[in-house]
C-alpha cells in the first residue's frame, strides 16, 4: 500500500463514521431542529471528507479534478446554509421544539415581532 491509499483509506473511514453520526442523529434526535442540526453538520463533514479522499486518491495519476474541489466548495457552502433556512422555516411556521431539552430564549423576541 502507498502513502496515498492510506490517507485515503483515513479519509473514507472518517467521512463514513461521520455520515453513519448524521444518519443515527436524523433517526434518534427528538424534534425537527435537533435533526437538522445532525443533518446540516455532521453529514456536510462527512461527505467532504468522502470527497476529499477521492480527490487524494486521483492525486498520482495527474488527474487534478477542479470539478471535485468545486463541488466540495459548493457543498461546504450549501447545506450547512439550507439546514438553517430549513429550521428558521419550522420555527416560524410554529414546528414545536422538544420539551425539556431546548429553551428558548427566540420566543419572546418572536411575539414582539408578530406585535
Amino acid at each position: 500500500m502507498t502513502v496515498i491509499e492510506i490517507i485515503t483509506s483515513i479519509f473514507i473511514l472518517i467521512g463514513t463514521f461521520f455520515t453513519i453520526l448524521s444518519a443515527i442523529g436524523v433517526i434518534r434526535l427528538p424534534d425537527v431542529y435537533s435533526r437538522m442540526h445532525a443533518a446540516g453538520k455532521s453529514s456536510t463533514l462527512g461527505v467532504v471528507t468522502l470527497m476529499l479522499a477521492t480527490f487524494i486518491y486521483f492525486i498520482p495519476t495527474g488527474i487534478i479534478n477542479g470539478k471535485v474541489l468545486l463541488a466540495i466548495l459548493f457543498l461546504f457552502i450549501t447545506a450547512p446554509l439550507s439546514a438553517l433556512m430549513v429550521n428558521r422555516s419550522a420555527y416560524y411556521n410554529g414546528v414545536p421544539l422538544a420539551k425539556n431539552s431546548i429553551q428558548d430564549d427566540l420566543r419572546k423576541k418572536f411575539e414582539q415581532d408578530k406585535e
